[in-house]
């Protein structure tokens, strides 16, 4: 018997190790399944996150992916320039200070020229980032990952890899509740720089409804394999958070998982 517990016992160990089982996970009365969804995701495997913050109710398509922690790529943007700001990398009261092109040319060309953080992120540019990262330091960058508790807050990747495809993982559950946190001013940064992350990543804002939101995308010897979107959609004074994700062998990728995303909250009638 205990070796059978024992067994057990390192068997979880492994998942948890590996981010498959988180410390939080859905529970209570608070949730509905919506398989239904399935629809959406022909030809991936995906989850989605919705948590609506007037009813305190999530609903969750894929419940077991929604807790599984993949590389957060892209959408790890939102927290560094926030974590850019907070340490003085960037300064609050100029935002766009410029950080000029190294001179490598990229396949994408709205990389290969000077660079704010608003184009930057708006832009999604990799070289951009990694030069903030360096500036910040592996010390600085583990002090806010920790004050963040952003997904496992392994920074083992290195300095400027860890976030693409490499050591730090998120859940699609985790970033919704990091949303939350973020948008209710309930994180330990200071709301100016709060404030001016959440500027950078407003999409759209037509008839009262503001649409925040960050893509990412996983691309693996010239294929995509893995896409985020997550974000905020403010309407009539509620607030509701998402997070999507999506993987396959090819086609998985941060625009898919918007225009995910974007069908379901207007099929909801959130959009």
């Amino acid at each position: 018997m205990w070796k059978i517990l024992s067994l057990l016992f390192i068997f979880l160990s492994g998942l948890c190790f590996n981010g498959l089982l988180l410390g939080q996970t859905f529970s209570g009365d608070n949730l509905t399944m919506r398989p239904d969804l399935q629809r959406h995701f022909e030809g991936f495997s995906g989850t989605f996150v919705l948590y609506d913050e007037k009813n305190n109710q999530y609903a969750v398509f894929n419940p077991a992916q929604s807790n599984e922690r993949l590389t957060p790529c892209s959408t790890f943007k939102i927290y560094h320039s926030l974590i850019a700001l907070e340490s003085g990398v960037v300064k609050g009261s100029d935002p766009d200070t410029l950080i000029r092109w190294n001179g490598i040319h990229y396949p994408i060309d709205s990389w290969n020229k000077d660079q704010t953080l608003s184009s930057a992120i708006a832009n999604s540019v990799v070289w951009y980032y990694q030069e903030l990262a360096s500036r910040i330091g592996s010390a600085r960058m583990q002090h806010y990952l920790d004050r963040l508790d952003y997904g496992n807050k392994d920074l083992s990747g290195g300095i400027t890899q860890f976030w693409l495809n490499s050591s730090l993982k998120i859940s699609a559950k985790e970033q919704v509740d990091l949303l939350r946190k973020l948008f209710g001013y309930q994180l330990p940064f200071a709301r100016e720089n709060i404030d001016v992350v959440r500027h950078m990543v407003l999409l759209s804002q037509n008839d009262g409804i503001r649409l925040y939101g960050k893509t990412g995308s996983d691309y693996q010897g010239g294929k995509y394999i893995m896409g985020w979107f997550v974000g905020c959609v403010e309407k009539n004074g509620s607030r509701y958070y998402f997070a999507t994700n999506i993987t396959g062998k090819n086609g998985a990728h941060g625009l898919k998982a918007k225009d995910i995303t974007q069908n379901i909250l207007l099929e909801w009638g959130i959009l």
